[in-house]
This record gives C-alpha cells, sequence and structure tokens, in this order.
C-alpha cells in the first residue's frame, strides 16, 4: 500500500516552486553519479502527472551530459536543482524530485538507498 502525499517544493531563491504527490515512505536514491554527488541531490521518482510547475519555467536552465537523457534542471538566479525532467526505463515521462528541496520533510525519516550511478 503506498502512502501517496501532496508536497510544494522549489528553489532556494523561491522562484521555481511545484507540488507533486509522492510516496515518501519508499526508497529515497542516493546517486554517486558525477553530478549528483557534486550537488548533492537526494532523488525520489514520479510519473510526470504527479507533478506541477506552478512557477519558474522561465527561471529553469537545462543542463545534459553523458547519454542526454535526463534534462537536469536548475534556477538561473540561485543554482539550486530542486527537480529534473526524463523518461523512466518504462520509456514513459517522469520527474525527478530532489526532496532535499520539498518544504517541511525531515529528511533523517526517509529510507535512503544507495544507487551506483557511477556505473551506468
Amino acid at each position: 500500500m503506498t502512502e501517496l502525499k501532496s508536497y510544494e517544493g522549489g528553489c532556494h531563491c523561491g522562484k521555481v516552486r511545484y507540488s507533486v504527490k509522492l510516496d515518501l515512505t519508499q526508497p529515497m536514491l542516493s546517486c554517486n553519479c558525477s553530478i549528483c554527488q557534486k550537488s548533492g541531490t537526494l532523488l525520489g521518482f514520479v510519473p510526470v502527472d504527479q507533478f506541477a510547475l506552478k512557477s519558474g519555467e522561465e527561471s529553469l536552465t537545462d543542463y545534459q551530459f553523458n547519454k542526454k537523457v535526463i534534462h537536469h534542471l536548475f534556477c538561473s538566479t540561485c543554482g539550486v536543482r530542486s527537480f529534473g525532467r526524463g523518461t523512466g526505463p518504462d520509456g514513459k515521462e517522469m520527474r525527478a524530485i530532489n526532496v532535499r528541496c520539498l518544504d517541511n520533510v525531515d529528511l533523517e525519516q526517509l529510507n535512503v538507498m544507495k544507487y551506483n550511478g557511477r556505473a551506468s
């Protein structure tokens, strides 16, 4: 049984804001790929229909590397990567949520799973 709940999140300066439905009882990924390790991202993945960008589309800058399948988005003002756009293994559009950027979430309560992104 999932515990899908609604959360608000965004970047540091507040230009980028979104709402997302996410089950934080599921494992969140701590990836060791070059970009996730350097930015300290902690990821949860959701289908695109569980995500709504409320503001800041014009403030997002896109960065892609390696296979260029994930759009690593960051705020052009404060530089925070609060979410990304991509395609899941099933070919469906998804959003990669940086759960560190969700409002009022106790990160110590999360189930964190290590992912070896360096090997991908």
